[in-house]
């Protein structure tokens, strides 16, 4: 349990606002502080996706538990989503459960970034934005990339077709990753991810557009803005560090496969709080609960690395067919991000290869993905 008296956060992203959240509603006098104008302010308004299939508990029902308000923020639910083939076939994975939950990033009011910034200033925490802290002078650590291991393009624009999300495997438009399209409420985004460095990186996106416009003429797409982002993808040997609790991004708590990362995100916030209050032993709990996906997700992506659209077709009729047996597309797609007996061997193999270490990282033993070079 950490000493009393204020507590100090740095970054005023998801897992740095649950945390305070959390610490505010138990009394505490809590100060997170961030660099940026506002939370929110890196993302820019781009989509992400919450996914509900990894674990068997509900996202929302973890958050409702944690006493978070899931009201405050505007998501948009799927139950059904476009699987695209690299040969350019597309199915529909489905389920009877919630798949997805679409929220938009960024500083309007309806974002996830915001409504959970409500709930911290509701809870009585203080936000200090454009304010640059030492981290050896907070209790929390919630910072955003520092590295570079995979990369993000993409073009929201303006639409008259009804909310839609869809998700192609293709490894001529996005090397080694995926691209997606998602519309809600008339703003669309089409986004290519990239976990190898590429010459004229542009053109992956100039491509994956032409690719949707083609194949989903009804768009009827307006541009507005091009947005761009990036992942870095780190193993830490120590999540508890000299009383500093490294949590979110910062903590290396994401997906490696796929970059999905909220989720952990806000979790790794709430056990760090929890600890503070002493209810719960952070690293413990972070290597019991979140640590087994991440492990999963390194060996998943060693494997991505090594294949192409042949194989990435396969997992599609794979994944379909397992749907029109069990009634459940979710069943596929969860069993792949989940922790197994081989994933964790597979992990010990392969991540001396894959991670490089950090000579930066005040001793917390980092080890990050490297951003893949191009292929010749």
């Amino acid at each position: 349990m950490a000493e009393q008296g204020p507590i100090n956060i740095m970054g005023a992203g998801l897992s740095g606002l649950a945390a305070a959240t959390i610490l505010a509603k138990a009394g505490h006098e809590v100060h997170v502080h961030d660099i940026r104008d506002d939370s929110g302010a890196r993302f820019d308004g781009d989509f992400q996706a919450l996914e509900n299939w990894s674990m068997d508990v509900d996202f929302f029902d973890q958050l409702k538990q944690w006493g978070f308000d899931t009201s405050e923020f505007k998501a948009t639910e799927f139950t059904e989503v476009d699987l695209i083939h690299p040969d350019d076939e597309i199915t529909q994975a489905r389920s009877p459960k919630v798949s997805y939950r679409i929220v938009e990033r960024g500083t309007s009011s309806h974002t996830i970034d915001q409504g959970i910034k409500r709930q911290a200033l509701a809870a009585g925490a203080k936000i200090h934005y454009k304010s640059r802290v030492k981290e050896e002078d907070c209790q929390i650590i919630a910072c955003g990339p520092k590295g570079t291991s995979a990369v993000a393009y993409g073009e929201i624009f303006h639409t008259n077709h009804p909310n839609h999300i869809a998700f192609q495997l293709n490894d001529k438009l996005a090397p080694g990753a995926y691209s997606y399209l998602i519309i809600i409420d008339g703003v669309g985004l089409i986004c290519t991810c990239l976990w190898r460095k590429q010459n004229k990186s542009d053109r992956f996106l100039n491509e994956t557009i032409a690719w949707y416009d083609k194949h989903y003429p009804e768009l009827n797409r307006q541009p507005i803005k091009r947005v761009g982002g990036k992942g870095d993808f780190t193993i830490n040997a120590n999540y508890l560090q000299d009383g500093r609790y490294y949590v979110g991004e910062s903590g290396g708590l994401q997906d490696f496969m796929w970059g999905f990362g909220m989720r952990m995100a806000i979790w790794s916030g709430v056990l760090a709080a929890k600890d503070i209050l002493g209810e719960c032993d952070y690293d413990q709990e972070v290597r019991k609960q979140l640590l087994p996906y991440v492990k999963t997700s390194v060996a998943n992506r060693w494997l991505m690395n090594r294949v192409g659209d042949r194989t990435f077709k396969m997992m599609c009729k794979s994944w379909m067919k397992d749907q029109k047996k069990r009634n459940d597309g979710l069943v596929w797609i969860g069993k792949l991000f989940r922790p197994t007996l081989l994933k964790g061997l597979l992990y010990r193999l392969v991540n001396p290869f894959m991670l490089k270490k950090d000579p930066k990282s005040m001793g917390r033993g980092v080890r990050r993905m490297p951003f893949r070079k191009s292929l010749k």
